[in-house]
């Protein structure tokens, strides 16, 4: 049997970004659309041309894309031609294949939001429409409050649909705007769309997340008969959010009915990559990633101890509905007791480091993590200095040098040209091979620029290590990513630094303290002596 195509349509670069505290740099659209055409999703709505700059730059610097790229807009004002609508017009000047319009299709909006009559928002649609299609482009009809306005009066809402349908509309989206219908609703009325004559396959679904049914009810629509989904990565969007693709593409991929029925663009080798794109994104955006978002979160493959750790040691199947590694994740059976000490073992095989079962070096380690975990650390993501605690416990790390003491200055001062500028020093005594060694830094680069304190902690600590100077060469800060674990007075800051070396390796540190320095400080520490233990042993 033949599958059904079934068409991706990702906004997070438009309606993602109406998040609240999110705002996207022209670069970071960019990446964001590279990360997005790999995956393969069918089409990327890149932001309102017109808008803001950012979007108008973005628009203006994207390669082409195997996905179909879609500037968004809204249809033309009343009083006006479709030709002559400047708004409109930077929608169509910004050269995408497809434009996607939004428009009214509830009475009630008619009527309160834009002023107008029934009739003249229909023909705003059928001009608008037949416009973007006279200029050669693909066209999408985003039906604004469908679904509200449906309940409110069908006969309306679907001539609103027919007007796009009929000037050529190659996408009808029936958007659940304000979020509050259910999958069962959602599925109930697709039905009666298409039975009143729009095909399932120039029909989308686009839902926001305010009953948290986001996802169900875009594989409702599915389930009736839609053919195109739109949704954000990690469910980014106004108020609660939209649909979660990269909860929607796994299961498309993976389950059934959907994997035996319909067909995406999304291939097996892509769908291992989903985790990492949530990751990334969150990196952008400089947050702590959700540990309980389906298939991607940290959470998502994580077995406490008890009947369920003990389960997945003998057959993962047992509390798994997938294999983690299908979607780039991994599985975690926290550090906390028996389970959690098997799983310990693994972890420091990986670094080299063999310890027998019963030993009790073990129950210790993971003492060590639970109490600094509390304190604010985060071992997840910065493997080296776990391994380096490791190591402490069990009396195999090496004592390379000792810190007598540091001190970093921040002066702000006027340069030749009259012009405040800052410039950051740092100081730091360290005891080598007996001898004390005091090491002086500027963060001052090539241009004058100041690269703050940390840069010059960086150097200072790197300037002089004796015998192992030589070492520490060809390594480099690459990272530095900060979070305040606790609000308030009490503020607690976490760094996570991240370094490689002229062999290709990276490795994460972290360091935590009420001061950011301090902090920095002890991240970069473990950064230098995790390098030390891998080029001595």
């Amino acid at each position: 049997m033949s599958k059904e195509r079934l068409y991706l349509y990702d906004t997070t670069l438009r309606d993602g970004q109406q998040t609240q505290g999110v705002q996207f740099s022209t670069s970071d659209k960019l990446r964001i659309t590279a990360e997005l055409d790999a995956l393969g999703v069918d089409y990327i709505e890149g932001g309102w041309p017109g808008a803001n700059p950012t979007d108008s730059a973005f628009f203006d610097q994207v390669d082409h894309t195997k996905a179909r790229m879609t500037a968004f807009g809204m249809t033309k004002r009343a009083g006006r031609s479709a030709e002559n609508d400047d708004v409109l017009a930077a929608v169509l000047n910004a050269g995408t294949p497809c434009v996607c319009l939004v428009g009214k299709s509830h009475d009630f909006h008619v009527r309160e939001a834009l002023g107008i009559s029934l009739d003249e928002n229909v023909e705003n649609i059928r001009a608008s429409i037949a416009h973007c299609i006279a200029q050669g482009r693909e066209a999408l009809f985003d039906a604004e409050h469908f679904f509200d306005g449906y309940k409110a009066n069908p006969d309306y809402a679907l001539e609103c649909l027919r007007a796009a349908q009929d000037a050529g509309a190659r996408w009808i989206v029936l958007c659940d705007t304000n979020g509050g219908t259910l999958p069962s609703e959602v599925h109930q009325i697709v039905t009666e769309v298409i039975a009143a004559g729009i095909p399932g396959d120039h029909l989308g679904i686009h839902t926001h997340n305010d009953t948290e049914t986001a996802v169900a009810c875009s594989l409702a629509a599915v389930d009736a008969g839609v053919r195109q989904i739109q949704g954000t990565l990690n469910g980014l969007g106004e108020r609660c959010g939209n649909a979660n693709l990269l909860s929607i593409i796994p299961t498309l991929v993976l389950k059934e009915p959907y994997r035996s029925q319909l067909e995406t663009g999304i291939s097996d080798e892509a769908l291992e990559g989903v985790t990492r794109i949530s990751r990334m994104l969150d990196e952008i955006l400089n947050r702590v990633p959700q540990k309980q978002l389906a298939y991607v979160g940290s959470s998502a493959f994580a077995h406490k101890a008890g009947l369920h750790a003990s389960a997945i040691l003998k057959n993962p199947s047992t509390y798994e509905h997938i294999e983690p590694a299908l979607v780039g994740n991994r599985r975690v059976i926290p550090m906390s007791n028996q389970a959690g000490q098997s799983n310990l073992r693994k972890r420091l095989s990986e670094a080299g480091i063999q310890i027998e079962a019963g030993d009790p070096a073990l129950a210790r380690i993971l003492e060590v993590v639970k109490n600094r975990e509390a304190e604010g650390y985060s071992y997840d993501t910065a493997q080296a200095s776990f391994e380096l605690l490791a190591r402490e416990e069990i009396g195999q790390l090496p004592h390379f040098f000792e810190v007598k003491r540091y001190r970093v200055t921040v002066e702000r001062r006027k340069n030749k040209h009259n012009k405040m500028v800052s410039l950051s020093e740092a100081v730091v005594v360290l005891k080598v091979d007996g001898e004390k060694k005091l090491s002086v830094s500027e963060s001052m680069d090539e241009t004058g620029s100041d690269r703050g304190p940390v840069n010059a902690l960086s150097k200072a600590l790197a300037k002089d290590l004796g015998q192992y100077q030589e070492l520490i060469e060809d390594m480099r800060l690459v990272d530095f990513k900060v979070r305040i674990t606790q609000g308030g007075t009490e503020a607690v800051t976490r760094v996570i630094i991240d370094s490689e070396d002229g062999q290709g390796r990276r490795w994460s540190t972290v360091g935590v303290s009420a001061n950011i320095v301090d902090a920095s400080f002890e991240a970069l520490l473990d950064a230098v002596r995790w390098k030390l233990v891998r080029d001595t042993a």
